[in-house]
């Protein structure tokens, strides 16, 4: 790290707002006295900063649907998991814990503000370059925001936005050593998240980026918008940006998995393929002190909470669906089943490890992840058209979808969908609640039509998918909030089937928004509500 993020930070840790670190060698230093940004290079060494190198992917495919309990026989288990699983408040601290995701984001919103604040005292403020970099900070504030706000917050919701707590919405660096902040609501979060992605998008050109795949391009921009307008139930809005983002070839664009398919079939050589920046899928690649890498590869690590036989030949990714059987997949899901091991995964993200020390043989676990990707986007400009009614272009975007991870040459219509889903059964009936199947009862805070509705049918369908490309990546939980999706806690017995359910979380449980971290707490944000 350079001299001048190396002080930045410190400041940041400091007084970047309601992250509150207790580091006592950074309270000797006065907050204020940092590195002069004056030029064009500083502010871009400052913008690697703005970029979060934790992530919140592990205790969000925990908390989700795509984990289940294969008991205490298994490996030790970090205790932080166990919390996680258990939507429990967070007491232990780990590279992949709340807390961690939680510093990381704040120090990069910190970065962010530093940028826009020198930007704006620049006499060449309006270059083309510095309105370039505006535009990036722009991006990676929102960006941080976003993904704070469906983590810690509970789902939008149009009708309940202005009671439920939000999160300070930092836009000035910080200059205080304790300053004081209110939550404040649903509301004002979203619209300054949206204000920053309107404003910084047409900005953002990247002209200036080495490896502009770890930047905000301008189609990672669009990206993101469409996330964001998808969430915030902008239907237009959301098929716009994506259409935008894909281009008029959007097929082009995805994830060349049948490439992949004739690559040597090995979990280095497919995860590293799957982040390449070469990819065209992937829009925002970014690093992380993770060992996703472990918890979703050919490893025994935390195997304890895993996504298991059971769980995929029930509801995804090893079920028959849509595009026929597992074996379908270009390059298919690897189910693990050694003794006091269930796993099936998809090779995606790798395992790095960073030596501080080769002698002693000691450093970090590293992983890189996708954020942003081409496949993700035309899902989500999928989903959409069905909210629209636009049945027909939906699954012209499903079947593209389809055609590029399957060999299947099923060209979906509506009807396709409805017949298909209409056989399925839905998950955790009265009679047992820990039963798998195909779909899940959808509560949505917004209006769709009644089961078995054709439109119904088509989100079944989206979210599936949805769930398949996003698995490993921690979206996932974001979609059972949207949802309103219902999750059993199971513990499976010795031949990986559920024994005994040991929680059930509903669709209005407040769990749904994870709890702010201990040090957060302690610095007198209000909590979440339980």
């Amino acid at each position: 790290m350079n001299t001048l993020l190396k002080y930045t930070y410190a400041g940041a840790i400091i007084a970047g707002a309601f992250c509150m670190v207790s580091c006592d060698d950074f309270l000797d230093t006065n907050p204020d006295n940092r590195a002069t940004i004056d030029n064009e290079q500083k502010i871009q060494n400052l913008l690697v900063g703005a970029y979060p190198d934790h992530d919140h992917i592990y205790v969000a495919e925990l908390v989700s649907d795509n984990i289940d309990d294969y008991g205490e026989s298994n490996p030790e288990t970090e205790r932080f998991c166990e919390e996680a699983w258990a939507w429990k408040d967070e007491k232990e601290q780990d590279n992949e814990s709340l807390e961690s995701f939680w510093q990381s984001s704040l120090v990069s919103i910190s970065a962010a503000n530093e940028v826009l604040k020198a930007i704006e005292n620049m006499p060449e403020s309006s270059s083309s370059t510095l309105q370039e970099a505006k535009g990036e900070a722009l991006m990676c504030r929102a960006y941080n925001y976003f993904m704070l706000a469906n983590m810690f917050c509970l789902p939008y919701n149009k009708a309940k936005n202005d009671t439920q707590l939000g999160l300070p919405y930092l836009t000035e660096p910080e200059t205080q050593l304790n300053p004081s902040y209110e939550r404040g609501n649903m509301t004002d979060l979203y619209n300054h998240i949206q204000a920053d992605i309107e404003e910084g998008l047409p900005l953002v050109n990247g002209s200036y980026y080495t490896v502009p795949k770890y930047h905000f391009t301008k189609r990672a921009a669009y990206a993101l918008a469409t996330r964001f307008y998808l969430f915030t139930e902008q239907w237009e809005k959301a098929v716009e940006a994506a259409t935008l983002c894909l281009g008029d070839q959007p097929a082009s664009m995805l994830r060349n998995w049948k490439g992949m398919a004739q690559m040597t079939q090995s979990f280095d050589a497919i995860s590293n393929q799957y982040i390449n920046a070469d990819e065209n899928a992937n829009l925002l690649l970014l690093t992380s002190y993770s060992a996703a890498g472990l918890f979703f590869g050919p490893y025994r690590y935390n195997s304890r909470y895993s996504h298991g036989k059971y769980l995929a030949e029930k509801e995804d990714i090893r079920a028959t669906q849509l595009w026929g059987g597992y074996t379908s997949f270009y390059v298919t899901p690897k189910a693990y089943a050694a003794t006091n091991l269930d796993k099936t995964v998809f090779w995606k993200l790798p395992y790095i490890f960073e030596y501080t020390d080769p002698v002693a043989k000691i450093g970090y676990y590293r992983t890189v992840y996708p954020t942003l990707t081409t496949d993700e986007t035309l899902l989500s400009r999928a989903e959409a058209y069905i909210m629209l009614k636009q049945y027909d272009k939906a699954c012209e975007d499903m079947t593209m979808w389809m055609h590029s991870i399957t060999k299947s040459q099923v060209v979906l219509t509506p009807e396709i969908v409805n017949e298909f889903y209409n056989k399925a059964k839905y998950s955790y009936s009265d009679k047992d609640k820990m039963e798998s199947q195909l779909k899940k009862h959808l509560n949505p805070a917004f209006t769709i039509d009644a089961e078995g509705s054709t439109q119904e049918n088509m989100l079944q369908a989206v979210l599936t998918f949805r769930r398949t490309e996003t698995m490993h990546l921690g979206l996932r939980w974001f979609d059972i909030k949207r949802y309103g999706i219902e999750i059993p806690r199971r513990v499976m017995d010795a031949s990986g089937v559920p024994a005994e359910q040991v929680d059930f979380l509903t669709k209005d449980d407040l769990r749904r928004a994870l709890q702010l971290p201990n040090k957060v707490l302690e610095a007198g944000l209000e909590r979440n509500p339980r």
